[in-house]
């Protein structure tokens, strides 16, 4: 870009301007060799530089590197279409601040999506340039170079990244403008402009001098002394006297003195006009520095706060306390948003002048309203935007730190609430975090420590972390049959996510059993509409369908759903999906698949319109769907959803998420029906290496991805490899699973087409004649799997000239077929053509 220096004289306002950009400072005053140098860094390239660096202001607190920011914001938006703003002192936060961009950027909505892969999304799209080539992000307060560093976009000509820090290690990733104190003459002006009037030379000089020209120091006592009319020899004899008592508070050499007595005159001010706004702002010192949401005030009547109580059950008293904080530039409140917000500075001042007795009355105070702000029903997603004001402040307020069951309880449902909307990396880091802080004061014994783990456990599961996730939740739930007895409510809470553990490890029948005894105890205790009773059925079903028990699993998948539909208390939304999703998959996995896409395309309807479409039970649900309608046949549509799904999960969760894996096998299944076997054949391997690296060599979806390995090493002309891979699948889930598993008779069935294809008919009948008996014995006659199994026999019995026998039971087959199946279903046109059967696997979440 060769534009001037110098900003338009009316510049546009951007098309995307983001809500969290400070207003402009009328009062800003000099800094025209920073900002012209700035503007040209920016924008010139050099041999060394392809793109822009990044631009990084640094310098001491309170030194103006934020004003420099603001200012040259608005002094170049015009030549920008996006200008966005992020608070980066809480790289944790971040991604939420990235992912506000979503909307303008045409991108999935962060509320649709995890928060970090939604980030990722928007941090790709400005590294593009697509849609938006002309941008400026500004990170302010980034004091973390390693954490900060992985958001910053590269690689775009006119994309500007601006970054403010008290942080010298920026010089190694961006380039560094020193930003230092103003000049004795930049003071001057900005007194004069600010006091808004002819300030004597003599008088500002002195006053800069003793605030040692800080900016920050300077916009204080201006603030005083146009608040309170107070002369400027008043303001210096005040702090002269009060430099020593503030001196002995233990202030960080980090803030000058002389800026701590200019906050302590404002201070005092407020205190002598309404004490009660004077403890407010105390209050807020132990929020984090980021706007604080004014619900937290609203809902915490009977919080249990004595030190706000008088603040907290008089609205009127509050809104005073608040205005009045704002009149002596204390807070900033922001209508549009519902927030506050009080410098970081002026937060630690405010600390550091209490006695550490003080402080932790403080800090309670925090935490005890932070409890009784928060949504009642963590588990409800529609409260997630009230969770991203109240979570900045789960650190800076050392909320893990506290001991009172009602802030650990606000803690637990902090994690809870992330899990529900699929934060588990945040939900992963809180959860930690508490844990090592409850264990430190109470043990491993404590109830809510306890507790934590079965989150935590839950957490690390969606994280593909199985083996910690089975480790953890393994000995709590020793500890919780010791501390709380076998049928307290967390112990069988605690039973259903072990057996989720077991079912990770391909140990069905054993979570079965584990699933039976936790749905008849909580069945005894709760009855059968409590939602933890249903949650043990509807796991059970899951079990069964496992165990290829499709009859058992499909009665009770409905009672679980008929149950859950039936009662009249609000119903979680996740629950609801995926209790839906799992019956449209039963329902499929018993040979309806007609019915299966009804149910499916329901299911996945209320998921896009309750969860967002990129909730990872809506992309489940659509998986399923597809299948289903893969099996019906309709290839075009369900190669458009899985695909469609597959590139979502990729994006959001990455390829060895357990649900990115099932449609990564879903989708090479689907290719390979499509005839795009190359394709296939490349998915189809990705997916055993992952499945393999996740679940083991012996686990029955390692095997099943196997088996789909060797039908495509056949389909492509190699059947002695396919026969290679088969036996050894087949070897595998007999030891697994036993003989009468719809996997096991799926692996003999596809070995018996390796057989004919390698010109041993006689073999290949032989196998297929046990086979077809065993399948008759488990699942009966007429169904999909023995019917499959009988027309393959035929064909290989017609083979070796076993004409009478094979035509036999071919008429019997398509008899069958033609009762249980409509004309236009592919099995039942794929046998009237007398075509051989395969059978596949499809994976799922466990």
């Amino acid at each position: 870009m060769n534009e001037q220096a110098a900003p338009q004289t009316v510049p546009r306002m951007p098309p995307i301007w983001g809500r969290k950009i400070p207003g402009r400072n009328r009062h800003f005053t000099g800094r025209e060799t920073l900002l012209n140098g700035l503007r040209k860094s920016l924008t010139e390239t050099n041999t060394a530089a392809v793109v822009p660096l990044p631009q990084a202001l640094q310098g001491l607190g309170g030194v103006g590197k934020t004003q420099l920011a603001i200012e040259y914001a608005w002094a170049y938006r015009g030549y920008y279409d996006l200008v966005w703003w992020i608070a980066a002192d809480q790289p944790l936060l971040i991604p939420s601040a990235l992912a506000g961009l979503t909307e303008d950027l045409k991108l999935p909505s962060a509320g649709t999506m995890g928060i970090e892969e939604a980030a990722d999304s928007v941090r790709d799209a400005l590294q593009r340039g697509d849609p938006v080539d002309r941008w400026l992000l500004i990170f302010d307060n980034a004091d973390d170079p390693e954490e900060i560093r992985p958001f910053i976009p590269h690689g775009s000509q006119d994309g500007h990244v601006l970054i403010t820090s008290r942080n010298s290690r920026w010089s190694g990733v961006a380039e560094t403008v020193s930003v230092d104190v103003f000049s004795t003459a930049e003071s001057v002006a900005f007194l004069r402009k600010r006091l808004r009037r002819e300030v004597p030379e003599s008088e500002a000089v002195h006053l800069a001098h003793e605030l040692g020209n800080l900016p920050l120091a300077l916009e204080q006592a201006a603030a005083v002394q146009d608040t309170t009319g107070m002369s400027t020899d008043e303001y210096v004899r005040l702090l002269a006297e009060q430099t020593g008592d503030l001196l002995q508070l233990g202030k960080s050499t980090e803030y000058p003195h002389t800026m701590t007595a200019a906050w302590q005159l404002s201070v005092h001010q407020v205190e002598s006009r309404m004490p009660e706004a004077a403890e407010v702002l105390r209050c807020l010192a132990f929020f984090g520095p980021d706007p604080i949401p004014r619900f937290v005030f609203q809902r915490s009547r009977d919080s249990g706060a004595e030190r706000m109580g008088t603040v907290l059950s008089n609205p009127l008293t509050r809104s005073q306390a608040f205005a009045e904080l704002a009149r002596f530039s204390l807070l900033r409140i922001e209508p549009d948003t519902g927030t506050v917000q009080v410098h970081r500075l002026v937060q630690a001042l405010l600390r550091d002048s209490l006695t550490l007795e003080e402080q932790e009355e403080f800090r309670h105070e925090v935490h005890l309203l932070l409890a009784a702000g928060a949504p009642p029903d963590p588990e409800d997603i529609s409260t997630q935007e009230e969770y991203t004001f109240l979570l900045p402040h789960v650190r800076p307020s050392g909320l893990a730190r506290s001991d009172d069951e009602r802030v650990r309880e606000s803690a637990l449902n902090i994690v809870r609430h992330l899990y529900r909307v699929a934060n588990w990396r945040s939900a992963r880091s809180l959860a930690e975090e508490f844990r090592q802080s409850w264990v430190a004061t109470s043990g491993e014994h404590d109830p809510f420590v306890l507790r934590l783990r079965r989150h935590l456990g839950n957490v690390l599961w969606q994280l593909s972390a199985n083996k910690e996730s089975l480790e953890l939740n393994d000995a709590t739930f020793d500890l919780m049959r010791e501390v709380f007895g076998a049928d307290h409510e967390e112990t069988l809470r605690m039973a259903l996510t072990y057996a989720a553990n077991l079912r990770a490890q391909g140990r069905f029948e054993d979570a079965k059993e584990q699933d039976a005894a936790s749905l008849a105890a909580l069945e005894t205790r709760y009855g059968v509409s409590d939602p933890t009773t249903l949650s043990a059925m509807n796991n059970l079903a899951l079990d069964h369908a496992l165990l290829s028990r499709y009859d058992t699993a499909l009665e009770l998948q409905k009672l679980a759903y008929i149950e859950q539909s039936s009662v009249r208390r609000k119903v979680n939304k996740w629950e609801v999906q995926l209790f839906w999703n799992n019956l449209a998959r039963v329902v499929r996995l018993s040979g309806h698949h007609e019915q299966a896409c009804d149910v499916g395309e329901e299911a996945y309807a209320y998921g896009v319109r309750e969860l967002k479409i990129e909730h990872p039970l809506t992309l489940a649900t659509a998986r399923d769907l597809s299948i289903a309608k893969r099996r019906m046949g309709h290839l075009d549509d369900a190669y458009e959803l899985i695909q469609d799904v597959h590139t979502r999960l990729n994006k959001l969760y990455g390829p060895d998420s357990p649900e990115t894996m099932a449609a990564t096998v879903a989708l090479s299944n689907t290719l390979r029906q499509l005839g795009r076997l190359e394709e296939s054949m490349a998915l189809a391997k990705d997916a055993h290496q992952r499945h393999l690296q996740t679940y083991g060599a012996n686990h029955p979806f390692t095997y099943g991805c196997q088996l789909n390995l060797g039908l495509l090493y056949r389909l492509r002309g190699d059947a002695k490899k396919a026969m290679e891979l088969d036996e050894k699948t087949y070897e595998g889930l007999l030891d697994r699973l036993g003989a009468a598993h719809v996997y096991t008779f799926s692996s003999t069935i596809n070995l018996a087409g390796d057989l004919a294809e390698l010109g041993e008919p006689e073999r290949a009948a032989e196998l297929g004649r046990a086979t077809l008996t065993g399948v008759r014995d488990f699942v009966g006659p007429r169904n999909g799997l023995s019917l499959s199994a009988a027309v393959n026999l035929s064909i290989d019995l017609r083979a070796i000239g076993r004409i009478d026998e094979a035509t036999e039971l071919y008429d019997q087959a398509m008899a069958a077929y033609e009762t249980t199946l409509s004309p236009t279903h592919p099995e039942r046109l794929h046998a009237a053509d007398g075509k051989r059967f395969n059978w596949d696997f499809d994976s799922y979440s466990l």
